[in-house]
């Protein structure tokens, strides 16, 4: 039988709203984006899962063999996992819609669900997101929403990968945004005024 469980943290909402998923940074857990996530939409049912791989004791959502090197086949295993586990959750839930919020290795592992599963998030928010390759066309994602935030001075996600990340998206007929800020890989207040512009409307 196939494992499509985490570990998480989860919060019921009320009937009728949007799940909102959270996926946390090498090394965070279920508690990173938690809080912040039931402040953005206080009504929503919160899922926060915690990474089910561990690099040096840190948790992750797949295994890299190196800075920004993926290992592909355990990114496949995670994506399918992650999107069965989404899937699963929303449809207890009776979620209205399905939303996401990933920073750095949660950014990748939500962003890369989107790419091979186009139609199960409804909206997405991807905080400095790594994707090191050139994703495949889905026509699934025509129509859905996603936010990108970034740092013009990552030394982590390239300034250039963020913006092929957002012209992928663009041309899938994606409402896509970029918002940036003059910083590295950390999160700044900008970024936090955009994503909650961002998801006002699932409020």
């Amino acid at each position: 039988m196939t494992d499509t469980t985490y570990v998480h943290r989860l919060k019921a909402g009320a009937p009728g709203k949007p799940v909102f998923f959270t996926f946390h940074g090498t090394g965070g857990d279920e508690n990173q984006f938690f809080d912040f996530a039931t402040r953005l939409l206080p009504d929503a049912t919160i899922v926060s899962p915690r990474g089910d791989v561990s690099e040096y004791g840190a948790a992750r959502f797949f295994r890299r063999t190196g800075e920004g090197v993926y290992d592909i086949a355990d990114l496949a295993r995670a994506t399918d996992k992650m999107a069965a586990y989404v899937s699963e959750l929303a449809a207890q839930h009776s979620a209205s819609q399905i939303i996401g919020l990933g920073f750095s290795n949660g950014a990748n592992i939500l962003a890369n669900v989107l790419i091979e599963h186009g139609d199960l998030f409804d909206a997405a928010v991807l905080m400095h997101p790594l994707i090191p390759f050139q994703p495949k066309d889905n026509s699934r994602l025509e129509g859905k929403r996603v936010l990108i935030t970034a740092g013009e001075r990552d030394p982590i996600a390239p300034v250039s990968l963020t913006r092929a990340l957002a012209d992928y998206y663009a041309r899938q007929n994606v409402d896509v945004k970029l918002d940036w800020h003059a910083g590295g890989h950390d999160i700044r207040p900008n970024e936090i005024e955009a994503i909650r512009t961002f998801l006002a409307q699932y409020a």
